[in-house]
């Protein structure tokens, strides 16, 4: 039997809220960690192999659950490997909000530290390589972190 660390139950929630669910419980796990999700939503496996094969994390294994639903073992990977300094959670804010705030917050930094900017606005993915060009930042990595959801670390200088 694994180890199971956290148990989400999303069962009743439609997708794809399991997803983002199990995203923000394996950000708070540490690596190796295994989180048990279980949903009911026809379209969590697709969701959840995705994102996992994108993250760097493993479904161990899925079961059918006595209560209904099916449990999903997600054990944490290394993930991408970049540790930000500072996180703006932008989602909901409408382009260029977003990387408005991402540039005030990056003034304030030191140089080579990384901000993870999440946001679900469409046009930030184009805009942001250009801006970060233009700017004397770096664009390490973007990742699709749900559905519309990027998050972009940029390193500053």
């Amino acid at each position: 039997m694994d180890m199971v660390n956290v148990v989400l139950d999303m069962k009743g929630l439609s997708c794809p809220r399991p997803l983002i669910g199990a995203k923000r419980m394996v950000d708070e796990l540490s690596t190796g960690q295994v989180l048990l999700l279980v949903s009911d939503c026809p379209g969590t496996p697709d969701d959840l192999f995705a994102w996992a094969k994108q993250t760097g994390n493993q479904i161990l294994k899925t079961e059918k659950m006595p209560g209904g639903g099916t449990g999903y073992h997600i054990q944490k990977g290394q993930g991408s490997g970049h540790k930000a300094n500072v996180s703006l959670d932008i989602r909901g804010a409408v382009c260029p909000g977003p990387i408005v705030e991402a540039k005030k917050l990056l003034n304030g930094m030191q140089d080579g530290e990384v901000l993870k900017l999440v946001s679900d606005c469409p046009g930030v993915q184009s805009d942001i390589s250009g801006w970060a060009t233009a700017t004397g930042m770096t664009l390490l990595d973007t990742i699709e972190a749900g559905a519309g959801v990027h998050e972009f670390y940029i390193r500053k200088g």
